[in-house]
């Protein structure tokens, strides 16, 4: 990446006469590159990936976007993962089914609140996407980080992480029901003056084979004066109707 200087003394040798070839060997600045800077002349900003990360410096802060990161924090703990880049820095994926495009957006949305001057690509996969950024600093954004699956390791939240949270709980229950749950319709029958009959109700639906993920959305819940219950090794239902017309006013169905 060239500085803005330099882009213009390339220029300025260029509007001196001389020739692109003889700009190139002068400044060891490829020919493609100089051409390119005839039409835009500035880097453009979202290559840049800022220096500053607030948890790097000497009084560590918390990240830009305080409610954009619990919701990205959501996703991440349920369908995100970060990988190394062999040439250094670090990719942060999260993993969108292809039937919530409003959810692709919302968390490309998000990971450009979190960190602004980040790039966000997406990769195609079958039946799926990731949305997908590249930097420096994920790992110290998203301590969870750790080798082998999340299910197989300890995740607990960093007390600034905590904080974060209590500040914005819907926000990570949102990105927690939006990576790793549903709002869906659930039945039952019942004998009503000796005749069987069919009920239908919503009921939200939140799946995780981690016992900690499942542990900070519950607790969440808690604080929050949700009831919701245990179904089974792995599954937590909210199906109480005041629970449901809760969750419905701030969460609603995927889209």
């Amino acid at each position: 990446m060239y500085d803005l200087r330099t882009r213009q003394r390339a220029l300025a040798l260029l509007s001196q006469g001389l020739s692109l070839n003889s700009v190139s060997k002068q400044t060891g600045i490829s020919r493609s590159a100089i051409r390119s800077w005839r039409l835009r002349v500035e880097p453009l900003p979202r290559m840049i990936e800022p220096d500053v990360c607030p948890r790097c410096l000497p009084s560590p802060g918390a990240p830009a976007a305080p409610a954009a990161y619990a919701y990205l924090l959501g996703l991440y703990l349920g369908d995100g993962c970060i990988s190394p880049h062999p040439h250094g820095g670090y990719y942060l994926r999260i993993a969108c089914a292809d039937a919530w495009p409003g959810l692709i957006v919302e968390c490309e949305e998000a990971i450009r609140d979190v960190r602004p001057d980040s790039r966000v690509c997406i990769l195609r996969k079958d039946g799926c996407v990731m949305v997908t950024s590249y930097g420096r600093h994920w790992p110290c954004l998203f301590p969870q980080h750790g080798p082998g699956k999340k299910h197989d390791r300890h995740i607990a939240l960093e007390p600034w992480q905590q904080q974060i949270v209590d500040a914005h709980p819907w926000e990570f229950i949102r990105g927690l029901i939006h990576s790793d749950g549903c709002r869906n319709m659930n039945w039952t029958t019942r004998v009503v003056r000796g005749e069987k009959k069919r009920y239908e109700y919503p009921r939200y639906w939140f799946t995780n084979v981690s016992d900690d993920i499942r542990r900070l959305f519950t607790d969440t819940l808690d604080a929050l004066r949700v009831e919701w219950r245990q179904a089974n090794a792995k599954n937590i239902s909210v199906a109480k109707r005041a629970s449901v017309a809760l969750m419905d006013a701030h969460i609603g169905p995927k889209y």
